[in-house]
């Protein structure tokens, strides 16, 4: 198992959200508590990228429905992406070799940059991958006027 940081900036508060035994979870899920068939899905994996244009969200979601998801801003600047993919009903004449499918609720937040242009986000699900497209707004190049000394 390897750890893969997407970002080239350094934050030193990145870990400080992770759980700790999240790697362990997924190796022994009888003992991490609760429906191990959900904790798969609770906690969603998105990618978050950034372009000269806008911030880019994509999240694998198979199976889900684009009812069964939810794109919203909270507080102005704060992109939530929640859903929930639904267990398959069970009929009791059904014999079950293996469930891997994970299912359950999920929520994901991100703190967006004062560049974003929320009033513009766009999300799309296709294929099973949802994609939020968030603009930036154009940042103004300060001007540099060039001062003649005198002398």
């Amino acid at each position: 198992m390897s750890i893969v940081r997407r970002s080239n900036v350094f934050d030193p508060f990145a870990d400080l959200w992770a759980d700790p035994f999240d790697t362990f979870r997924s190796i022994v899920p009888a003992i991490s508590g609760g429906n191990s068939e959900t904790a798969a899905f609770a906690n969603a994996r998105m990618d978050w990228k950034e372009t000269p244009e806008a911030h880019v969200f994509k999240a694998d979601l198979p199976g889900v429905k684009k009812e069964e998801v939810k794109v919203e801003v909270e507080d102005g600047n704060v992109l939530v992406v929640s859903g929930e993919r639904t267990k398959e009903k069970e009929d009791k004449n059904d014999k079950w070799h293996r469930v891997e499918r994970s299912s359950g609720k999920f929520v994901r937040r991100f703190r967006l940059p004062e560049d974003a242009k929320v009033e513009e986000v766009k999300a799309g699900l296709e294929n099973g991958v949802l994609t939020v497209t968030v603009p930036k707004a154009e940042v103004k190049k300060p001007e540099v006027k060039a001062i003649e000394i005198s002398g």
